[in-house]
Formats: structure tokens, C-alpha cells, sequence
């Protein structure tokens, strides 16, 4: 049997082409493989990947863990506000750098948003972004750098390292007036900020291990005193209240002074399980980390993860990929911001 002797038979809407001869086939299969490429080049453009930057840009990752590391050897905060950026740029609707718009040209900046409250170190991604113009103007996403900033920041902090994809591009507008619903309050309810990660597509699993970023950083007072006056929470601890008392001696604390505790006073820069051992004891700093012993739907988790460490990084690792590909904006949605805080004009 000779294949060359059969007709070649293709299938377009019910219908049926014959080609005749070897050579229309050839002719007609040389036509459609430029088709069938353009269409999976335009696919893949269209979508976060794996190392996006490979050829437009091959050290853009590299330029950004360099900022990110010399960033925190200078001001080591920095690790921390680079994982609350990505909470915060990602929860609102889309992980597109709407979070670092300023308040310009009729936008309504998110970062001036009661939630955004004690945010800061904004100046420092425009220090990332100036490196990367550098090397390749017009290429990386300020929402890359948030991302990428967040992944690199957390491994300075001891946390697990995340492989990324890239690719996002930026929003053109804030969506300040959406911060209040999608971002929970220091003191909302367990079920609500469940209710937050899951519209994310995070489970319960992933939103507990995400809380974890408790263990590094600090809360202001302003978000403490409720627990320890008129009364003292009895959810709380005694011994460690009266350490927060130390901390937030007055009822009314100036919210521009520099009145806080820190989340974890043992390993306050270590990315750690020590969190889940602190709400263990009732030294939970907020309603909702206290709240996670008592929920029947979190606290499994919490024990699990204050016992296992390498449990919590594989989880924390899961939920803060899942947070990363939020809702992002692809092809050719969006922009390249020359300047983060700035839509290009």
C-alpha cells in the first residue's frame, strides 16, 4: 500500500475539502502551519508565563532580586511592604499596579484609601523601575515589579521561594472607590477575610498560610487599643496585654506618631511558623488572628502549622502563587508604565 496513492481529507465547519494531488496537500499544509504558529504566538502573549522576559528582557529578574536584596541590606522594612503591595495591588480586582497610581489627572490614588494606612517605602519600587528602564526601556510592568519585589522580598525575610510567571501588564486606572469592599479591615471576622481570599480562588488552607506574613512586621496602635481599653480582650493573653499596654500606653494614639508592636516580638523579620504558635498562647496582635484558634474551619490549620514549618512554607508558597495571578492584565489590555505612579500620557 502506497499513503501517497489516498486523497488527503480536511474537515472545516461539516464541510469536506478533497485535495487531489500530493502537491495541494503540501501546498495547503505549507499555508496553514504560519496560521497555526501566529495563532499560538498570539496565545501565548496573551497570558502570564514562565520567564516572559527571556528575550525581551533576560535580566529582569536578576535586576529586580539585585534592588530588592541591596534595598534590604539599606532599610530591611522593605521585604515587608513588598508583600503587603501585592495583597493590596492584587486584591483589588487585578494584580495591574493600580495600587501605585498617585492622585493625578482625575484618578483617585488607592494608596490613600483608610486601608492603605500605614503603607509605605512606595518610593523605593521607582528606584527598581529606574534599573530595569536601564537596561530595557518600556519593558517590564510595574505590576511584574510588584510581583517579582514580593517573591524576592519574602525569601530575604527567610520565606520559601516562589516561581513566578510574568507577563502582567499595568492598569490605566485606580480603583480606589473598590479598596473598602475587597480589602479587609485589621479587625474584620475571620469569615470575612476567608470570603476575601476565596474570591481569589484561595482556599481556607491557603488563606491561613497567607496570614502567616503576620509573623514579620508591625501593627500601630491606632489598630490595637480596642483590645486593652476600656478592658482588656479576654481572648488576650494577661501577661502579653500588659506588654501591648507597654507598647500602646495611651487609649488614643496619635495615628502619625510611631506607636506600634510588633507581629512577632521573638523572630519579628523571619518569615516563619511562629505566628501560629503565638495565637496558640492568645498573643494574637489582631481580632483576626485570634479569631483563627477559634474558627473550627482554621484552626486544624493552625495547629498543623505551628508543628510544621516545612508545612507552612509549602502552603504559604501555594496561596501566594494563586495571589500573584490574580485577575491580570495581558496583551494588549493595559500598559507599560514609563513611571509607576503615572498612567503614560
Amino acid at each position: 500500500m502506497h499513503l501517497l496513492n489516498y486523497n488527503f481529507v480536511t474537515r472545516e465547519h461539516h464541510h469536506f475539502i478533497f485535495l487531489r494531488k500530493p502537491k495541494m496537500a503540501s501546498a495547503f499544509i505549507f499555508l496553514l502551519i504560519p496560521l497555526l504558529f501566529q495563532f499560538h504566538s498570539g496565545e501565548c502573549e496573551a497570558a502570564i508565563r514562565r520567564n516572559y522576559y527571556s528575550e525581551s528582557c533576560p535580566r529582569a529578574e536578576e535586576i529586580v532580586k539585585e534592588q530588592v536584596t541591596a534595598l534590604y541590606h539599606e532599610h530591611g522594612n522593605t521585604a515587608i511592604s513588598w508583600i503587603r503591595n501585592l495583597f493590596h495591588d492584587c486584591a483589588v480586582k487585578s494584580c495591574d499596579a493600580s495600587l501605585l497610581l498617585e492622585a493625578a489627572n482625575g484618578i483617585k490614588s488607592e494608596k490613600a484609601t483608610s486601608r492603605s494606612f500605614g503603607m509605605r517605602n512606595f518610593k523605593y519600587i521607582e528606584k527598581i523601575k529606574a534599573g530595569l528602564e536601564k537596561e530595557c526601556p518600556g519593558t517590564v510592568s510595574c505590576a511584574d515589579i510588584v510581583a517579582l519585589s514580593a517573591r524576592d522580598g519574602a525569601l530575604m525575610l527567610g520565606g520559601p521561594f516562589v516561581a513566578m510567571k510574568t507577563g502582567r501588564r499595568d492598569s490605566k486606572q485606580s480603583y480606589a472607590a473598590q479598596v473598602d469592599s475587597s480589602i479587609p479591615n485589621h479587625n474584620d471576622t475571620v469569615s470575612a477575610v476567608l470570603s476575601t481570599f476565596q474570591a481569589m480562588g484561595i482556599d481556607t488552607e491557603g488563606a491561613v498560610a497567607l496570614l502567616g506574613a503576620h509573623s514579620v512586621g508591625r501593627v500601630h496602635c491606632v489598630n490595637l487599643v480596642h483590645r486593652l481599653y476600656p478592658s482588656v480582650d479576654p481572648t488576650l493573653d494577661p501577661a502579653y496585654a500588659e506588654y501591648l499596654k507597654k507598647r500602646c500606653p495611651s487609649p488614643h494614639p496619635d495615628p502619625n506618631g510611631v506607636f506600634y508592636s510588633r507581629n512577632d516580638p521573638e523572630t519579628p523579620m523571619v518569615l516563619d511558623n511562629n505566628y501560629y504558635k503565638n495565637v496558640l498562647k492568645h498573643k494574637g496582635l489582631l481580632v483576626v488572628d485570634q479569631q483563627l484558634v477559634s474558627d473550627p474551619k482554621t484552626r486544624p490549620f493552625v495547629e498543623k502549622m505551628a508543628a510544621d514549618n516545612g508545612y507552612f512554607r509549602d502552603q504559604f508558597a501555594k496561596a501566594f502563587l494563586i495571589l500573584s495571578e490574580n485577575n491580570p492584565l495581558t496583551g494588549d489590555q493595559g500598559e507599560i508604565r514609563k513611571d509607576c505612579r503615572f498612567v503614560n500620557i
